[in-house]
This record gives structure tokens, C-alpha cells and sequence, in this order.
């Protein structure tokens, strides 16, 4: 007897589609099931610092944002571990990382959908019997090889997450062995390392950079830091974090941007940077204060912050040593620095789907610039003879703007996602959720009708 299908197959378990599987369990007749090829649940791990905080409130957990009263809240999560009154006297609006990966472990731990230690193989469209074929294999111990198996999906939602990026220069050194040439997704990993070495460069100036120069000069000692940290950005700069600027994180600035033309998007996403690939102010503040208490007794840190720099070619001069050459992107001008050990705070980029897109390709409605399109239900664009959908969580910057990686936007999106597949409300959402107007409508007056004053009801006495 045949498995009856699935109504939706989640690939990849990070936070946005384990935002999904709690959004859909308490559903009444869905059937879904997400697979992940890890043992177990992991955000980050190598970036789980003691004192690094979110970036976003506590309110933008996997669920609240669209259903405040459901269990899988980090309210209810707090509470499951008597925790909530000394949550309420900690008074932490932005929580530290570890505790966001604690709770969605929690989360992980109880929903029944999830399936780790199952590695996605394959996908593809079967049309007899208009549903998609997800080819898996359940992992042994260790992540050995184990039992393929299929199953069957009327919908896909792909969550299979983002990779280091890694500038070309460096990619050679990155992936030699025995260089000390890391990304910061592995640098709690290589700490200890790293420490030893006598010459430290942190290359990118964004959050993850800030945050890994910190923490390398806290456990350095004063005068003998020998520490760099460089970046192609101009400057150090804060990230946006004005209650108004905020707004560019809501379904409203969402759905402005995905109606814009394609070439004004491309246009703005790069421009927008400091929204979401610059430094939390309290940061900078902390590596200030940090490089000021080295000042005391006299003298300088041997420290160099240097923005505004591109490293356009490495190389290994001898053993145990790197040289950088880098490129002042204002002055134009260029130098060589040698250094004992690297840290890429480069970012990351989507996870790329067209290896195990590959069989759907056909299928496929791709942009001028050869990405798949995406829908503003969070649906790839597909031939019409695919009655089913596949939709994309994080997938999606070039369609839906820079809050596609935000957790904030993460809830508003599962339940979107939902409400299309269903067919239905499952999750009311607000009709409007900022209070800037993004854009302007055509031919319909932009300034509101002056407030009527109410009409006063006369007295009995005609007064």
C-alpha cells in the first residue's frame, strides 16, 4: 500500500522553515513533512558568541508576528522552562544568539513534521499523477550513507539556507589544508588557533567582522594585539536602526518593492547596504570603548582599522605565513601586508538551486538576468502544466528586497506561504504595517481629506 502524498515537503531546517512547521501544525488536515541532512538543529554554530546579541527584538520569533497566542512562541518557551520572570527583570529586548538557538532547538525538539539526518537528492515533476518526487536518503550514524528513499509532495518549500562567501582571491588559500585562511561560520571552531597566531586579519566590516575583532582583541594582550581589520566598505559605518528606517523590514516596503520594475530592483538592493550589512551602533561602540581602555597607560593599540580596502590577490610568501594585496578603493593606492591567519567576514549567498533544481528546469520561469522568478506569494514561477507550487524562503532578495534574510519578516512569510497553499486566511495578516507610504499611486490624491469634526447631537433643550 502506497504512502498517501503530502500536501507540502519542506527542504532545509533552519529558522525560516522550522517558522513554517510550527505555523502548520496545529493546521487541521495539512500533511507536511521537512528534511534536513544535519543530525540535528544548528543555526550558526561557529558564530555563537557569549555576548552576541539579535539584531532584531525577541518578538520576532518563529511564530509571534503572526500568531502571538500559538505555543511554539519565545514567550511560551520561557515559560515551559520557568524562565519568564527573570526574562521580565533581565528586560533584554534583543536576546543573545544563544538563546535564539536554544529556543528554536526547543522548537525543533517537538514538532513531529521534522526529519534531520534525511540528505534531499533529487526533485522532480511527475506528471500523471501531478505531484512532485522527492528523492532522500535517510543518513546513518555520522552522516554515513543509509536508506534512499522517495516520497510525494503536491507543494515543495525550499529552505535550504545560504553558504559562505568567500572573495576569489581567497578561495585557493580558504581551501588549502593547514592555512589558517577560515570563514567566521567556523571561527568558534578555529578560535583557539587562531589565538595562537601571532598576526590576526579580519577582512569585512560588517556585523560578523565586527563582532570576531572584538572578540580577538579582548583576548589579546594590551601592546601586543598585532591585529588588522579591513573591509571594501567606506567606512565602519552603523547599521539603520531608526524607528521609521525599520519600516523597510515590513510586508508593506515587501510587497512596494516586488511590484517595482526588475532593473530598479537590482538598482536598489546594492544601494540599500547599511539596512542589513552594516555594524549594530552598540558594537562599534564596544570596539571603541575596548580600543580606548588600551589607551590608559599610554600609547596606542597595535591595531590597524582600515575601511575602504579590497584584497585583489593572496598568496603564501612561506610557510606558515600570508600575504594579502590590497587596494585602497578611494586612493587608488596599493600595499602588501603579511599575516599569520585570515578570518573571512565575508558574508554569505544563497545556497544555489539549480543542481537540485536541475530536473525542473524546463519547468523553470527565469528573470532577464537567468534567476528564477518568484511570485509575491513566495512561488517560483513555473510552466502552467505544473499544478503544484514550490516556494522559496530566503530565496528571494532579488524579488522581495533586503528583508528576504530578516528574522522579523520570517513569520509574516511562513504565514503567506500558508494562506496561498491553503487557499484560505489559516493566519489573518494586517492590511498595513508601516506607517511610511512607499511609493506613489497614480492619479490618486496623495493628501488626505481634512478631518471632519464630529456633528454634536442637540440636547433635549434644542441647546
Amino acid at each position: 500500500m502506497s504512502t498517501p502524498p503530502h500536501d507540502l515537503v519542506g527542504i532545509g531546517i533552519g529558522p525560516f522553515n522550522l517558522s513554517l512547521a510550527a505555523l502548520a501544525h496545529p493546521l487541521p488536515g495539512l500533511r507536511a513533512a521537512f528534511y534536513d541532512q544535519k543530525p540535528h538543529f544548528t543555526w550558526h554554530p561557529g558564530l555563537l558568541l557569549d555576548d552576541a546579541t539579535l539584531q532584531v527584538p525577541f518578538l520576532a520569533d518563529l511564530v509571534t508576528l503572526a500568531d502571538p497566542t500559538s505555543p511554539w512562541t519565545f514567550l511560551n518557551h520561557l515559560r515551559a522552562r520557568e524562565r519568564l520572570y527573570p526574562f521580565y527583570f533581565a528586560e533584554s529586548f534583543h536576546i543573545r544568539r544563544t538563546e535564539f538557538d536554544a529556543y528554536c532547538r526547543w522548537v525543533a525538539d517537538r514538532l513531529p513534521a521534522l526529519h534531520f539526518g534525511h540528505r534531499v537528492d533529487s526533485v522532480g515533476w511527475d506528471p500523471e499523477r501531478a505531484l512532485f518526487e522527492v528523492g532522500f536518503t535517510r543518513l546513518g550514524p555520522r552522516g554515513s550513507g543509509g536508506t534512499p528513499g522517495p516520497v510525494h509532495a503536491r507543494h515543495l518549500v525550499l529552505g535550504v539556507g545560504t553558504e559562505p562567501r568567500v572573495p576569489e582571491p581567497l578561495r585557493p588559500l580558504a581551501d588549502a589544508p593547514g592555512v589558517p585562511v577560515i570563514h567566521s561560520d567556523d571561527y568558534l571552531t578555529h578560535r583557539d588557533t587562531l589565538l595562537a597566531a601571532g598576526h590576526i586579519t579580519v577582512v569585512g566590516t560588517g556585523q560578523s567582522g565586527a563582532e570576531i575583532f572584538l572578540d580577538v582583541l579582548r583576548h589579546r594582550p594590551a601592546g601586543r594585539e598585532r591585529l588588522h581589520w579591513i573591509g571594501r566598505t567606506g567606512a565602519f559605518a552603523p547599521m539603520e536602526y531608526s524607528k521609521i528606517g525599520l519600516e523597510h523590514f515590513t510586508p508593506d516596503h515587501t510587497r512596494y518593492f516586488h511590484a517595482l520594475p526588475e532593473p530598479v530592483r537590482d538598482r536598489l538592493v546594492p544601494a540599500q547596504w547599511q539596512l542589513h550589512k552594516a555594524v549594530d551602533a552598540a558594537t562599534l561602540a564596544a570596539v571603541h570603548d575596548e580600543l580606548y581602555r588600551r589607551t590608559l597607560d599610554g600609547g596606542w593599540p597595535d591595531t590597524v582599522l582600515t575601511p575602504a580596502v579590497h584584497v585583489h590577490a593572496a598568496g603564501r610568501p612561506g610557510p606558515g605565513r600570508i600575504e594579502l594585496h590590497l587596494e585602497h578603493t578611494v586612493q587608488g593606492t596599493r600595499t602588501r601586508l603579511t599575516t599569520d591567519a585570515v578570518v573571512l567576514a565575508t558574508g554569505h549567498r544563497g545556497r544555489p538551486l539549480d543542481d537540485l533544481l536541475a530536473p525542473l528546469d524546463p519547468y523553470l520561469r527565469r528573470d532577464r538576468a537567468g534567476r528564477p522568478r518568484v511570485d509575491a506569494h513566495y512561488r517560483l514561477a513555473l510552466d502552467p502544466a505544473v499544478s503544484g507550487g514550490i516556494y522559496v524562503q530566503n530565496a528571494e532578495l532579488h524579488t522581495h528586497g533586503v528583508g528576504a534574510p530578516d528574522l522579523g519578516l520570517a513569520a509574516w512569510r511562513s504565514a503567506t506561504i500558508l494562506n496561498h497553499l491553503t487557499g484560505g486566511p489559516a493566519y489573518p495578516l494586517p492590511a498595513r504595517t508601516a506607517f511610511t507610504t512607499f511609493g506613489l499611486r497614480p492619479g490618486t490624491p496623495q493628501v488626505p481629506p481634512a478631518r471632519q469634526a464630529a456633528r454634536l447631537t442637540p440636547l433635549a433643550d434644542g441647546t
